[in-house]
């Protein structure tokens, strides 16, 4: 279990100072998966929010190796970085124990870097790879990806009399990452930091690819507040639109379950890209939206043995 009385104790491996917004779930994330290791890390990050606002030239926030990758390889390159280290161990050159970690935001993730990811995944390498999922193309201007939940307004899936937003279902990525059949992988919230600091240890220190999928607000493209960011986190656990569950050797477990779980309009209603969606006349989507979560719900329970 985690323990913050260790964690406070640990240099974070992301320096304060970067010039991320104020409020991003995206950094909070990256903050609580690296304290997770007890050694050192070599991170890898695709071209995205976290990369541009964290190695401005001449400046690192990295107090680790840190290797800027374009949006589509983050994957192929981190895990050519694991071959040469298991090269060297192998030839005496090295001893230390050091662990290799790669950074994707949805679009470089879900999108762009999908057939990278595949191909690391199923060859088997060393690394944790975390897609830190804010829905959306957010670093160059709000455009919508296959993460982006259906009826939300972005830069290309505008509202208006003919289209009510994103017209398609989101992409269920940690899904499609559990069918390559890798030793671990999980789904995520900073708003439950204990569970997903256990969830990176694990992934840490579990011998092959790991996957976790954290799900990091944008108050930017989400139009929040931007001092809500932990309250919209919860939300979208409680009304099961981001349930917390992993995988581990096949094994599906659901790691939280709502007492009361809320109705989907509560995740919708602080949020402006779904403004639209609150009113009479799209009332027939929402509730679409609602079936769907639920039978997403139904599914998982299934999965993990619990129906």
């Amino acid at each position: 279990m985690a323990n913050l009385k260790e964690l406070i104790k640990k240099q974070e491996v992301l320096s304060p100072g970067h010039r991320l917004c104020a409020g991003c779930g995206a950094s909070i994330a990256v903050r609580q998966i690296l304290a997770a290791s007890d050694d050192p890390v070599v991170v890898a990050s695709a071209t995205g929010c976290l990369e541009v606002a964290t190695t401005i030239y001449p400046f690192t926030s990295w107090r680790s190796p840190f290797i800027h990758n374009a949006f589509e390889n983050a994957a192929a390159t981190i895990s050519g970085v694991e071959t040469m280290y298991q090269s060297l161990k192998k030839q005496g050159k090295i001893d230390k124990e050091i662990k290799f970690i790669a950074f994707g935001g949805d679009g470089g993730t879900y999108d762009i870097g999908l057939q990278s990811l595949s191909g690391a995944l199923e060859r088997g390498h060393d690394f944790v790879y975390v897609c830190y999922d804010n829905e959306a193309y957010m670093n160059t201007g709000i455009q919508r990806s296959s993460a982006t939940p259906r009826g939300v307004w972005t830069t290309t899936t505008p509202v208006g009399e003919v289209i009510p937003g994103k017209t398609q279902y989101r992409k269920d990525l940690t899904g499609i990452i559990a069918a390559h059949n890798i030793p671990y992988a999980a789904q995520a919230s900073i708003w439950r930091w204990n569970d997903l600091i256990d969830k990176a240890h694990k992934a840490f220190y579990t011998k092959g690819p790991a996957f976790l999928n954290v799900l990091s607000p944008c108050h930017r493209g989400w139009r929040f507040p931007l001092e809500d960011t932990i309250k919209i986190s919860k939300l979208a656990v409680q009304t099961n639109f981001w349930p917390l569950y992993e995988v581990e050797n096949g094994k599906w477990k659901i790691n939280y379950k709502p007492r009361e779980r809320l109705p989907i309009t509560e995740w919708m209603k602080p949020q402006g890209r779904y403004k639209h969606l609150l009113t009479p006349e799209n009332e027939s989507i929402v509730k679409e939206i609602q079936q769907d979560i639920d039978d997403n719900w139904e599914r998982l329970l299934a999965l993990s043995g619990e129906k």
